[in-house]
């Protein structure tokens, strides 16, 4: 017989916490038919100010299949909670959670900037991000450092050395999903990689809790300063909104197309 599912739970707290959360968020989406639009972050939403899209959009997930495919890679990486004899454990997986979710939502942004002031492509303008994928990828690119002969486990079925999983990853999502965001998963790998090498690092409680903090303070004037402080975005549009092209998820994904572009120029990160 296996290892009872609970061992790893009490193993994985972390893990465990935030795989829970993400799932109940997403019956949230679902039982308030919420629209991506709504809770994703895009280059405009930055722009006008609306930053606590940087967390509502890594931890909504719209499709069921976009929910499980992270959340599947996700609870394979948690073994980074059981590795404290490496230096890292529970306590190094939520920090830099944290700065994961931080810095790899402003290097989307950061990215968009660059190709739509530099280059002027204005498809990046409204390309809105949902979902897990860049900090999946960025636990990808750190364990693939801090222990390359670990595996990375989906759906209990396929398992790929974790050494070569970042990029195997990368190119299997731009190949099996089309509207794949190659820009939104090379940001996590990319963090992941500067996180591991040191080039982010000297996190600890104190300049956990103090980040947060401040996540905290600029979440709620952010959501103040766009009118949402009521919450009232969570009612506004409804994902089946006949207004709206009709969306559908293939697999992983985290990036949609903001609802004023065609349907021609979805992009699922």
């Amino acid at each position: 017989m296996g290892r009872p599912l609970l061992y790893d739970i009490i193993e994985k707290p972390a893990t465990s916490c935030i795989i829970t959360l993400c799932s109940l968020i997403w019956f949230l989406i679902q039982k308030k038919s919420i629209g991506y639009s709504q809770v994703g972050l895009s280059y405009e939403t930055a722009a006008q100010g609306h930053y606590w899209r940087i967390i509502t959009s890594a931890f909504s997930h719209i499709s069921v299949l976009h929910l499980v495919f992270n959340m599947s890679a996700l609870w394979s990486l948690g073994v980074v909670e059981q590795l404290k004899h490496l230096g890292l454990g529970t306590a190094y997986y939520l920090h830099y959670t944290l700065v994961l979710v931080i810095f790899s939502g402003g290097l989307v942004i950061g990215m968009y900037h660059l190709l739509i002031g530099r280059f002027k492509i204005e498809y990046f303008r409204r390309v809105t991000a949902v979902g897990y994928s860049c900090v999946v990828f960025g636990w990808m690119t750190i364990l693939s450092v801090k222990q390359p002969s670990s595996k990375l486990d989906l759906f209990g079925v396929l398992s790929l050395p974790i050494s070569f999983a970042p990029f195997e990853s990368l190119i299997f999502t731009s190949i099996i999903v089309p509207q794949a965001s190659f820009l939104g998963h090379l940001s996590g790998i990319l963090v992941g990689y500067a996180v591991s090498w040191g080039l982010i690092g000297g996190m600890n409680s104190y300049w956990a809790v103090t980040m947060l903090g401040w996540i905290v303070v600029v979440f709620v004037f952010s959501l103040k300063k766009s009118g949402a402080y009521d919450f009232s975005f969570l009612e506004i549009e409804s994902v089946s909104d006949a207004s709206l092209p009709s969306l559908r998820f293939v697999g992983n994904g985290r990036t949609l197309q903001a609802s004023a572009v065609p349907l021609s120029g979805v992009e699922v990160l």
